[in-house]
């Protein structure tokens, strides 16, 4: 028994001196062969294995990186959501406010067609019509366009010659649209086709060019002009 417990006291006198030895720094560097069993008798292993600490950690970092990853990607998605509504109901006041101008662009039309404009409210028209030009605002339907019911809408058949297809005569309210959408049709009298100029070769098919009125008084077929003979 005083042999063990001799035994047991030199073992931690030298384990003393080598924490002191460690912790002195005029000690100098630790053996490697101290430093290896040091490693080996707290771990079992060699140092350069993975620890089960370790590889929780590992585990749980990828999965806090999928967390973020994903996070983000639902952030990126509102935000997109959101800048995509948020233009949307911008765009429909801006439909709103323009809807209710149209009295006003009626009016502004009606009283120029009648030269009842002052200087002082010419001024004003032009730059109402300015700010609907701004905000995407267009108005449409001419005398002589070709008659669309997407976009017109027919009050009354007239009876007017020149036309070799179903035409718009007479503009009775002119149509907006705020750029494809059409906000209000126009309401226009409408020709029907001239039969006189159906009955003519090609009026099956008419080309763009017929779309717009032909004057009665013009000949129908009209003589070509013999060309000059060549000085050859």
């Amino acid at each position: 028994m005083t042999e063990n417990s001799d035994a047991d006291r030199t073992w931690d006198e030298e384990l003393n001196k080598l924490v002191d030895g460690v912790l002195d720094d005029s000690a100098g560097d630790v053996p490697e062969d101290v430093v290896d069993a040091a490693d080996l008798g707290a771990t079992g292993e060699d140092a350069d294995s993975v620890t089960p600490f370790e590889k929780d950690m590992a585990e749980l970092l990828a999965e806090r990186t999928l967390d973020l990853q994903r996070l983000q990607a639902e952030y990126v998605n509102y935000k997109r959501r959101v800048d995509r509504d948020r233009d949307v109901a911008r765009q429909r006041g801006i439909e709103a406010v323009l809807a209710d101008l149209l009295p006003v662009l009626d009016g502004i039309d009606a009283a120029r067609a009648h030269e009842e404009m002052t200087p002082g409210a010419t001024m004003l028209a032009d730059e109402v019509a300015k700010v609907a030009t701004k905000y995407g605002l267009t108005s449409f339907a001419e005398e002589g366009d070709p008659f669309d019911p997407h976009i017109h809408e027919a009050l009354m058949h007239v009876q007017k010659p020149g036309y070799a297809v179903e035409s718009v005569a007479q503009v009775f309210q002119k149509g907006y649209a705020i750029k494809d959408r059409i906000v209000r049709p126009a309401r226009v009298g409408v020709a029907d086709p001239d039969e006189s100029l159906l009955a003519q070769p090609g009026a099956a098919d008419p080309s763009p060019a017929s779309t717009s009125p032909v004057s009665a008084d013009a000949p129908a077929d009209a003589p070509e002009t013999p060309e000059a003979p060549s000085g050859e």
